[in-house]
């Protein structure tokens, strides 16, 4: 990345408007992100996890170089879910629930010699 007085004067401008995006995308992605050298995350991850759980972010690093990052899960819905979500969305057919034919049936339980 290029300081912004490194640029020529036709492209100046053009330079610190990238420079300063730059920084501010460093910012937002590194400052606002929890760092952690492997050894420190194998010893001390337990330490990080209620932060995780708070939707943080851990960035895993092998000598201060990112390498991974791990993300927390979204949370599903515990409760009960509620009948009749799909009502009219389709219907079954009165043969739905007639017995199998022969052939089908014996295919299921394996005896189609």
């Amino acid at each position: 990345m290029l300081h912004p007085d490194a640029c020529d004067a036709s492209s100046q401008k053009a330079g610190r408007r990238f420079f300063f995006l730059d920084l501010v995308h460093f910012l937002a992605q590194f400052k606002t992100m929890i760092r952690l050298n492997i050894h420190e995350a194998k010893t001390h991850l337990s330490k990080y996890l209620p932060r995780l759980e708070q939707g943080e972010k851990i960035m895993l690093c092998r000598r201060n170089v990112p390498i991974a990052e791990i993300v927390p899960i979204t949370r599903s819905v515990n409760g009960p879910r509620p009948i009749g979500l799909a009502k009219g969305a389709f219907s079954v057919s009165p043969d739905f629930f007639a017995p199998l034919p022969d052939e089908i049936q014996k295919a299921f339980e394996g005896r189609n010699g």
